[in-house]
Order: structure tokens, then C-alpha cells, then sequence
């Protein structure tokens, strides 16, 4: 049968589908030439012309690279390459789902246009949404502040903790307050709701009775992730095994009153941001995946129950292809382990929220992130999410403004909507790179998977440590290749600003939002009296064991989700009666709803930080130098010689110390070391740079610097360029401090000259 014929026995979907697929014969793409007036080249005639051209550099050295995820890079792939891969030969929409799991791709159902609104309270959460809805977001993204997410009510949380990156939320009340302004029965939610999301849920579907939308009607996901929490925060508020009866719980009521909400969340992203490769963000989220199924396969769920009810949230890394390739070997390595589980090709679907990183912003040049979020979400639709964020580029600065939510939201429209790529199916799909990329990221995911079971699970490899080793050695490494500029951050590390106009960030009277807050559950929890045996009725059958349809009573009858947490934090199954006895024994362990919570494991937390900071402190470093002293450290380019002579080292030179924000002086060269000298102490600056040729060096070098250091005026006297070793002692000796290069680590340079202070010189960093 021709490639493209019309198998009248296939769903049209797929029939539409195979339109997009590019010829293959025995599952490896067709590598035949279209046109027969080119000949074929072979793999070794194309190396023989590339290693001509590099001019005795090694072939291996200039074109061949190890990515963090230990994947050797190549300059170019072949259709031999995909010879053993048997996923190439699979289409969309069936298993293993590495080419997405709708036939018709995005054809049939786009991806949903998913922002995260940071808002503190119900109020103005509601006025946000409402807003951004109107305007092309398609899902809610719902970001909970820490109280709530660990199910502490405003009263029982710190002042600085109450409304911080993330909604507060209290009760049936505030839930109104907040989606007063959605249509429940068309958006979809994104909620990650911490260890439980038992009294989120009991709450949505509360609010949905109130306002007269079935159950039935509620879709996307309000998911628990109590590993992910976790790893993320080292503690969580209940016993894992508290943890995992709950989300049988509710998942049981879900699977038949709410079958399209989904509220078991699997998190790469903790992760990714604490410096993750791909592979391992991978591997350690499907570990994740595979305790969560074991677990609640123990208590009595099908394994299609659980898939049904689990969906994954990955960030979207700067490495483009890297990106792709680990989306679509997400879905692969998934439907492998619900096979292995017993599932069904129904139940090897995976479903993946996408966001774009938190680790690759920067706070300096912080318009460069727009461009970041574009290449991120690019990766996130090309690899094929069901739903995506990108984040807004002044997330790292301040809460999101409406011009940058707007940003943000338009990049996925432009996507959708001019870039047409809802229109290919698997795009990357028979991309001799992109396929092999997704087969080696897919064997090191399940390399990381192997070895958490070895450890006994990925709770087991948590409290050993492990994922936090494993992910704090990449780290690393990233570290290192950013203070060396093998990696570039541009604007941060790279093509500085140094007189950049910092973005203005509206200051927050926290303690004002807190009383606020407190104000408003003390009115609510006054005006519930009439309804106390109600609520005393439902908490008691919540006690007893997770119910959800007890929650959602005692929700309606006025709890607070306070007061559902601490109801499920007491509820532990007859068997386990002597640990409940231990974590909740006598009154000094009742918390201020009356109910004793469980103690939960606590682990190592991860690492979480963004690439960028290293250099973003250096740089606010300087800026209070500059703020105490009235000015900023200068650098004077001590130029000797005509332009040609001195520029390709003095426009070197200037870009390295602006990255520390310094103030750097130049000119049109000098000719002697005489001239330099004196310019350099007339300055004042507190570093001088010799800018030249090394074949001009040895006769300027010495003697300019004994003149600086002869001033008197503590110098540090640097040489633009590695000094040749047969002359590098005669300089330190003439007074040279140091030298820079394109090898040098720009961060420990920067911190040994920037001040601390404005009391602190540059010469007592030495």
C-alpha cells in the first residue's frame, strides 16, 4: 500500500494524521533522495569534508559535545541511526504515545492556553481571571500560597506567609469570591494543591452545587503531590501513608462524580529548578509516577483508575531540541510503566502540563526572558503538552503586571494562532536528531527510574538523599559553566547593561494583607453559628477516615479548609491505631481548628534556585556600592598602541567587567607605558587593564605596572590576556595582579573586585 493511501479501516484520525507522517519503510524513514539529480553522500564522505575544513582541529573537539544529560551530541544524523528504534514506526494516538496521545494531534484539540494568575486574595484573583479570560487564556492556572497549600488557615500562618506567591484561601466563601467570575462547565483548573487535595476538591465541588453545575461538569486538575512537596519543601504535614489514603479516597469519588478532573499531580518541576538535567527531571517524576500507582493499586484502584486520574507537570527548559525529545519520551517511558502495571492502551495515555522554566529567568536585562519563554514554549508545543504556562518575564522581579501576563499569553496565541502549530501532527516527528535524542533521553529516564527502585522507591531514595545528590551534581556543573561563560545568560553574564533602569516592584504591607485576611475568616467564622451540628457531623465522618462527600457537607456547612486538613490529618485506618496514638497524643498536639495533624517524613529539600543569581548578587552588590560611595567601582583600559592594536582585547575587557556592573573608562590608546600610567591613576580608578598584543607586552607590562603600583593607590593591575609562562613571572613580580581571558571564571574574578560595601576597598579583597 502506498505511504499515504486511504486505509478506509483506520479512524478518520488517523487516515489525517498519516498526511503528516514522512515516508518509512520497515519502520526507518525513507532516506531515499527526492530529486535523483543529487547524488547521495555516505557518513564518512561528509566526515572526510569536515574534518578537511577544520584545519587539524580534532573532529571530536570542534563538532561533537556531552549535554548535561551525558548525551553525546553529534553534528549531524543519519537514517542508519534510527535502525533499532522501533518507536519511529509508530503513529499518533497510539501506544507508546511518543508521537502524542490524539490521533489528530493538535488538529482536533489544541493545547490549553493555561497562565498561572498570581493574585493574594479571592478578590482580586477574581478580577484578574476574569480579565485574562476574556482575553485568549483558555485554562485556569490557580497558584496557592504556602498556608494553603499545607492547610493552615490565615489565622494559624505568619505574617509574611499569608497571600505570598500564591493565593490565600480559606473557604467556601473565598472559593465563590474566586472563580465568581468562571464558567465552570468550559475551564479547565491547574491547581497543584500540595500533599492532599481533599478540601480543594470537597470546596470546587461545593461551589459547583452552589451555583448549579454538576460534578460531572468540572475538568482539568487540582492534584496532590505529596513527594513532589516533598522534595520541594523537605516536610509535608501528613504521614505518606495518610497521604496516599486520601487520594485513594478522593480519586475513588472522582473516577464517579467528577470523572474529568484529574487529582493526582506528578512533578518534574522541583527538579528542574534546583538544576535538573532532563533526564533526570525525567527519570525522578516518572519514579514519582510509579509510587503513586503502587500505592494506590494497594488499596484497592485499578491501575486505569489511577492513570485516569494522574497528570504530569514538566518545565520547559532553554535546550530546545533537549526539551522536545524529553516531552515525547515522557509519554513513551509512561506507557511502558502502566503496561508493565497491567493498564490497557486507554490507560497508557499520559496527560502533561508544560511550563516554561523558573530556572533559566533573570532579574537583570529581564526583557531578554520574553525571548526565553519563546523558545520554552516553542520546546513545550512542538513535544506535544496538553496545556502550558509560559511564565511572565517579570516573574523573578515582582508580581506579574497585566502587560506582562498580557506578553506571556500572547506568545502562546501567536503560536496557535499565526505559527499555525496546532496544524502538524508531531512536527519533529522522522527528525533523525529529535528521534534518536528521544530514545537516549528515554534510556537514561529509565536508567534514573531503576536506580530509585534499587533504593526502595522514591520515598526510600528521597530520605537517603539521592535525587538531591544526583540533581545537586548537575547543578553544579551549570554553575561552572556559567561563571566560565561556557554557557551564556545574555545580559547577566554576557552583553551586560550596567546602567539598566531596574523594573519598579510595588512594595506590599504583608502584615496589612495578613490582618486583612484574618479579618475576613474571623467575619466568616462568626456568621456560621446556625449551621455548627451540621458541620460537627460531617468533620466527625471525615475523622473516621477520608470521604469526600463528608468534606464537601462539612465545606457547605461552614469548615474551613483548615479544618478539613486537620479533620484528614487525624484519620488513619484501625491497623495503624498505635502510630495514630504517637502523632497525635494528647492536647498539646492540637492545632487551633481542634484537630491533631500527623507528622509527616522530612527529607533533605532541593536546592531550588535560578541560574542566574551568582551574578545577580554580584550585581546588587555594586549597586549599593554605588548607592553608599555615589558612584561605582571604575575600571580604566590601560589601551596601549593604535585601535587595531588594543580593540578586540579592550572591547573584551569591557564586557567582562560590566557583567559586575563596574564603570568601565576608555580611550584611544597610549603610546607609552609612561602615558598609560599617569591616565590610569588620574582616573581613580580602582582596577587598571592592559589592553594590547602579547608581542607588545613584555616591553609595556613591567613598567607600567611598577608606575601604578608606585602611585600608591592600592591598583589591582590586571593583563587582558594570558601571559606567555616565559614572561608571566616577570610581571607578577613588576606588580601584576592578574590576568583575564576568554577561559577565565568571570564570577571569581568579579568577587574578588567588587566591593563589599562602600566602607570595604577593592584591595582588601586580595
Amino acid at each position: 500500500m502506498p505511504p499515504y493511501s486511504a486505509d478506509t479501516t483506520l479512524p478518520r484520525q488517523v487516515i489525517a494524521c498519516l498526511w503528516y507522517m514522512p515516508p518509512m519503510r520497515h519502520g526507518v524513514i525513507d532516506e531515499r533522495p527526492t530529486f535523483s539529480e543529487f547524488a547521495p553522500h555516505t557518513r564518512n564522505e561528509w566526515r572526510d569534508v569536515a574534518v578537511a575544513s577544520l584545519k587539524g582541529v580534532p573532529y571530536e573537539k570542534a563538532l561533537i559535545s556531552r549535554s548535561y544529560e551525558d548525551i553525546e551530541v553529534r553534528p549531524i544524523y543519519w537514517a542508519e541511526d534510527l535502525a533499532a528504534l522501533t518507536h519511529v514506526a509508530s503513529v499518533p494516538g497510539f501506544s507508546p504515545f511518543v508521537r502524542g496521545c490524539g490521533a489528530g494531534g493538535y488538529v482536533t484539540r489544541p493545547w490549553d492556553v493555561c497562565q498561572e494568575l498570581w493574585a493574594s486574595t479571592p478578590e482580586a484573583f477574581s478580577a484578574v481571571a476574569a480579565h485574562d479570560l476574556a482575553r485568549g487564556q483558555t485554562a485556569l492556572g490557580v497558584v496557592l500560597d504556602g498556608p494553603t497549600r499545607r492547610g493552615r488557615d490565615p489565622g494559624r500562618a505568619e505574617d509574611h506567609e499569608v497571600g505570598t506567591l500564591g493565593l490565600s484561601l480559606c473557604s467556601l466563601e473565598d472559593v465563590q469570591t474566586t472563580l465568581a467570575a468562571v464558567q465552570l462547565e468550559t475551564t479547565p483548573f491547574q491547581v497543584a494543591a500540595g500533599a492532599t487535595a481533599l478540601p480543594l476538591v470537597a470546596a470546587l465541588a461545593a461551589h459547583a452545587g452552589r451555583t448549579g453545575v454538576p460534578a460531572r461538569a468540572l475538568q482539568g486538575c487540582v492534584g496532590a503531590d505529596p513527594l513532589g512537596e516533598l522534595a520541594r519543601e523537605g516536610s509535608i504535614p501528613l504521614a505518606i501513608d495518610q497521604a496516599y489514603d486520601v487520594m485513594a479516597s478522593v480519586v475513588r469519588w472522582t473516577r464517579a462524580e467528577a470523572p474529568s478532573l484529574r487529582t493526582l499531580l506528578v512533578q518534574g518541576c522541583p527538579y528542574h529548578d534546583a538544576g535538573a538535567s532532563a533526564v533526570q527531571e525525567l527519570g525522578f517524576a516518572v519514579a514519582t509516577g510509579v509510587a503513586v500507582m503502587r500505592a494506590l493499586i494497594d488499596r484497592g484502584l485499578d491501575v486505569g483508575e489511577v492513570a485516569a486520574s494522574v497528570r504530569f507537570t514538566f518545565s520547559i527548559g532553554g535546550d530546545f531540541f533537549m526539551e522536545v525529545a524529553k516531552l515525547r519520551a515522557a509519554r513513551m517511558l509512561w506507557s511502558r510503566v502502566v503496561d508493565a502495571f497491567g493498564g490497557d492502551a486507554a490507560a497508557q495515555e499520559m496527560s502533561v502540563h508544560g511550563r516554561t522554566s523558573a530556572r533559566t529567568k533573570t532579574v537583570l536585562d529581564p526583557y531578554v526572558n520574553m525571548l526565553r519563554n519563546t523558545t520554552e514554549a516553542f520546546s513545550a508545543v512542538v513535544g506535544g503538552v496538553d496545556s502550558l504556562h509560559v511564565r511572565p518575564f517579570d516573574e523573578p522581579i515582582r508580581p506579574p503586571t497585566e502587560f506582562s501576563r498580557r506578553v506571556s499569553r500572547n506568545v502562546q496565541l501567536l503560536l496557535r494562532n499565526e505559527s499555525h502549530l496546532t496544524v502538524p501532527i508531531d512536527p519533529s516527528g522522522g527528525s533523525y536528531y529529535v528521534e534518536e535524542l528521544t530514545d537516549r533521553v528515554a534510556a537514561g529516564a529509565w536508567d534514573v527510574l531503576r536506580q530509585v527502585e534499587l533504593r526502595g522507591g522514591m520515598l526510600a531514595a528521597l530520605e537517603a538523599g539521592f535525587p538531591q545528590d544526583e540533581v545537586a551534581a548537575v547543578a553544579a556543573r551549570r554553575a561552572a559553566s556559567l561563571a566560565s561563560r561556557r554557557d551564556v545568560l545574555v545580559g547577566t553574564n554576557q552583553y551586560a547593561n550596567p546602567t539598566e533602569v531596574p523594573l519598579d516592584v510595588p512594595k506590599t504591607d504583608r502584615a496589612a494583607l495578613a490582618r486583612q485576611r484574618r479579618d475576613e475568616v474571623a467575619r466568616f467564622v462568626a456568621g456560621r453559628s446556625g449551621t455548627d451540628a451540621a458541620r460537627a457531623r460531617a468533620l466527625d465522618t471525615l475523622r473516621s477516615g477520608p470521604d469526600v462527600a463528608a468534606a464537601v457537607e462539612a465545606v457547605l456547612a461552614g469548615a474551613t479548609l483548615g479544618e478539613l486538613y486537620a479533620a484528614i490529618g487525624g484519620a488513619v485506618p484501625r491497623e495503624r491505631e498505635r502510630e495514630r496514638e504517637r502523632l497525635h497524643a494528647g492536647k498539646d498536639a492540637m492545632n487551633q481548628e481542634g484537630e491533631g495533624q500527623g507528622e509527616g517524613p522530612k527529607v533533605r529539600p532541593l536546592h531550588t534556585a535560578r541560574t542566574a543569581e551568582p551574578f545577580e548578587r554580584l550585581r546588587a552588590r555594586m549597586e549599593r556600592v554605588a548607592s553608599q560611595r555615589g558612584k561605582r567601582a571604575r575600571v580604566f583600559l590601560a589601551n596601549i598602541g593604535p585601535l587595531a592594536q588594543h580593540k578586540a582585547r579592550g572591547d573584551f575587557t569591557r564586557g567582562f567587567f560590566e557583567v559586575g556592573g563596574f564603570e568601565v573608562v576608555g580611550n584611544d590608546g597610549f603610546s607609552s607605558a609612561e602615558d598609560a600610567a599617569r591616565a590610569a591613576t588620574e582616573s581613580g580608578a580602582e582596577v587598571v587593564v592592559v589592553c594590547s598584543t602579547d608581542a607588545a607586552y613584555p616591553a609595556v607590562v613591567p613598567d607600567l605596572a611598577r608606575r601604578i603600583k608606585a602611585a600608591g593607590r592600592g591598583t589591582w593591575v590586571v593583563l587582558a590576556g594570558k601571559p606567555a609562562p616565559e614572561h608571566e613571572a616577570a610581571y607578577r613580580e613588576a606588580g601584576l595582579d592578574d590576568f583575564i581571558s576568554v577561559k577565565s571564571n568571570v564570577l571569581e574574578v568579579l568577587e574578588r573586585l567588587v566591593p563589599d560595601d562602600g566602607t570595604r576597598e577593592v584591595r582588601d579583597a586580595r
